[in-house]
């Protein structure tokens, strides 16, 4: 008998996701909209803009962003992958975001 599933077989990682219509990558801004509500940390992160520092597939293909905080004064943790400055959310939980261009005066 013979069992073709391996769950320590290595992934190919994803290089992108599709949000709005918009390809987001390692290294994109989005802004946080929490669906949840779980927690403290839901309501706390809600309108933040955060990196996306990893996208990640478990073994049930649920896509999950873990994104650092812009305003995170602890972010090269979280760049580290140190637990309390990496979060999690689902493709579904963000926007993408950009910082709004001024013009000069001429």
């Amino acid at each position: 008998m013979s069992n073709d599933w391996d769950p320590l077989a290595e992934r190919s990682a994803l290089e992108c996701v599709h949000v709005f219509g918009v390809e987001l990558r390692v290294g994109d801004r989005v802004r946080l909209w929490p669906q949840k509500k779980a927690d403290i940390m839901d309501m706390a992160l809600e309108g933040k803009v955060a990196l996306i520092e990893a996208i990640e597939q478990d073994f049930e293909d649920n896509i999950q962003l873990a994104v650092v905080l812009d305003d995170d004064p602890g972010r090269e943790f979280g760049m580290m992958r140190q637990p309390g400055h990496r979060f999690f959310f689902s493709p579904d939980e963000v926007e993408p975001f950009e910082h709004e261009k001024t013009t000069e005066p001429a």
